[in-house]
């Protein structure tokens, strides 16, 4: 049985999921960084994350070779540096409030939690890279709902809950 890539993504849209913004240093540190939505924990022990990249992104080299990168958990406030960071925008870091953490890559100010991580693996697969992580530094803030995707749109948990 074969099945059609538009009823496939249209299946996986009814998942619900955060919005992340990952970052790694390219060429003469200069930032690089893609909102992303295929993200999740791997193991606790030791602690490891991973997330998909697409093989037609934008800077494909960089994030094969990048030693280390930073996943940016979004808040329910950031939709619009999410939109940014999916846009083919050559100047997404200009304006935009962070730092670079201690792996060298950089951190968004008021994101809901920040990993840093050493790549530790990638794996070709589909369409797709997967990306492993070994998380090295971790900041978290209490305040705040996340930004969702769901159905291909924006979503934000209730206020009841």
């Amino acid at each position: 049985m074969t099945v059609d890539t538009l009823t496939f993504r249209e299946a996986l849209g009814r998942f619900a999921s955060g919005v992340c913004i990952v970052t790694v240093a390219g060429a003469n540190g200069r930032p690089i960084g893609v909102t992303i939505s295929s993200f999740s924990s791997l193991s606790l022990q030791p602690p490891l994350v991973l997330f998909c990249m697409g093989k037609r992104s934008s800077n494909l080299d960089a994030w094969l070779t990048a030693t280390h990168f930073s996943v940016n958990v979004l808040s329910e406030t950031q939709q619009s540096l999410s939109e940014l960071f999916a846009s083919q925008a050559t100047s997404k870091f200009n304006g935009v409030p962070g730092s670079i953490g201690q792996n060298g890559c950089f951190r968004l100010d008021g994101a809901l939690a920040i990993l840093e991580c050493r790549r530790s693996a990638a794996h070709e697969q589909g369409d797709h890279y997967i990306l492993v992580g070994l998380v090295e530094n971790v900041a978290h803030i209490d305040d705040g709902g996340p930004l969702l995707r769901f159905r291909g749109a924006y979503r934000h948990l209730s206020a009841q809950g």
